[in-house]
């Protein structure tokens, strides 16, 4: 079982940054994929950002590309995602997911096994 704890979230006013961190229980090759999904009130939650650890690829929608970057770092099991030019509409409880296993379907988080209990995200105009 893999746990993941994520942290960093908070409040900040359009155009600003936040950095969040999602820490894995276990080494991060066991891990084939990590996103970052996010869900706001009354909304279906939607794919943000992968990365897949052994290529480094990473994986963006038109609506936060440009302006997120996902990264990782294997000593620490840490998977992040920079957020800057924040828009009201980013809005939302931002959760990490892992997968163990190759999907081409990053996007969609029925292709991510672990999840964590979410940071919620509030950008003010």
């Amino acid at each position: 079982q893999v746990q993941l704890v994520e942290s960093g979230g908070g409040l900040v006013q359009a155009g600003g940054s936040l950095r969040l961190s999602c820490a894995a229980s276990t080494r991060t090759f066991s891990i084939n994929t990590s996103g970052w999904f996010r869900q706001a009130p009354g909304k279906e939650r939607e794919f943000v950002a992968a990365i897949r650890w052994r290529s480094g690829n990473t994986y963006y929608p038109d609506s936060v590309k440009g302006r997120f970057t996902i990264s990782g770092d294997n000593a620490k099991n840490t998977v992040y995602l920079q957020m800057n030019s924040l828009k009201p509409e980013d809005t939302a409880v931002y959760y990490c997911a892992a997968a163990r296993y190759y999907s081409s379907s990053y996007y969609s988080d029925a292709s991510y096994d672990y999840w964590g209990q979410g940071t919620q995200v509030t950008v003010s105009s």
